[in-house]
């Protein structure tokens, strides 16, 4: 198996958003000794001008701003920059709250208090997923479903649903493996990283969004695929 490439990161440039000065501080100081490039915003208004001025690679955002509702700030940067990585910082455990910031448009969520550590493993997991070049593969067809991996397209009963990138990668690992028990070791490694470092708890939440897309687009229930849980392993796609 190829190991990819580390990402370079010091043309990764970080938009950190955090009005508490201590975290702020410690995350800028911490992105920069180990090679990114980060600007710090203390208020959602400035966030949103600083990204509007440079180009970044990366999010890390605190959900409690002074200014504006992290939420909408998730998801006006998503809309404008498709290809944002957008880690949400957030002192919110219940799942309610994570469900909220990933259907914002968050690839990841941190529960504060973090250590620094553990943030730049995430930051590492995330970028090599994305140096990897991915060839053009073939389209899958399950039933009403069609999944065109290359064009990143999903189509059920004739309508696109528009999926996020993690929903997309997961249904498409499914596909590959329709009717198998895919692990969530497997999963995880696939969709996230082999070397994933912390909770799984986001496959969760991505597959639980995933079901509510797919829901939400069908018209007629036959030829409709199925995520099935293995309870103690991991998932299945199938027809009903």
């Amino acid at each position: 198996m190829r190991t990819p490439a580390a990402p370079d990161r010091s043309r990764c440039r970080v938009l950190v958003v955090e009005d508490d000065d201590t975290i702020g501080r410690h995350l800028e100081t911490g992105l920069r000794s180990n090679g990114y490039a980060p600007t710090w915003s203390r208020t959602g208004a400035g966030a949103l001008t600083e990204s509007a001025r440079t180009p970044h690679d990366v999010l890390l955002l605190d959900l409690g701003l002074p200014d504006m509702d992290g939420l909408d700030i998730a998801r006006t940067l998503r809309a404008r920059l498709p290809d944002l990585l957008i880690i949400i910082l957030t002192a919110r455990t219940d799942d309610i709250d994570v469900i909220a910031g990933l259907d914002a448009g968050a690839d990841d969520y941190l529960v504060k208090p973090f250590s620094l550590t553990v943030l730049l493993a995430r930051l590492r997991a995330h970028l090599r997923r994305r140096a990897i070049a991915s060839p053009a593969q073939e389209p899958i067809r399950l039933g009403d479903l069609f999944v065109d991996v290359t064009a990143r397209r999903c189509i059920l009963q004739d309508r696109e649903v528009p999926l996020r990138p993690k929903e997309f990668e997961l249904l498409a690992v499914l596909a590959r493996h329709a009717g198998e028990a895919v692990s969530r070791e497997t999963l995880m490694a696939e969709v996230w990283d082999e070397n994933w470092f912390g909770s799984t708890k986001t496959l969760d939440v991505t597959l639980a969004g995933l079901r509510r897309r797919l829901a939400d687009a069908v018209v007629r229930p036959s030829g409709m695929p199925r995520i099935t849980t293995l309870r103690g392993h991991g998932y299945r796609l199938e027809l009903i």
